[in-house]
């Protein structure tokens, strides 16, 4: 079964990291605007600058890609 944002993607944001994010104009609360930006998310989680106290776990980070590879489902 495909992963889906509400069910296994949101949850591996943090209220903190919604909040910080909303001051760059994205809420990773919200399917679309993750979707909308999903490469760049994705490539700063990779780099580990994103969040900024500590970079999520390999397993996290796997689960994220996947999601995209599996076409971003709500």
């Amino acid at each position: 079964m495909a992963l889906s944002f509400a069910t296994d993607i949101r949850p591996l944001f943090r209220d903190f990291d919604i909040e910080a994010m909303k001051g760059f104009g994205m809420d990773l609360s919200l399917h679309d605007d993750v979707k909308k930006h999903a490469a760049a998310i994705y490539k700063t989680l990779e780099e580990g600058s994103m969040p900024c106290d500590e970079p999520w776990p390999k397993d996290q980070l796997a689960k994220f890609k996947q999601w995209m590879d599996e076409g971003m489902g709500a």
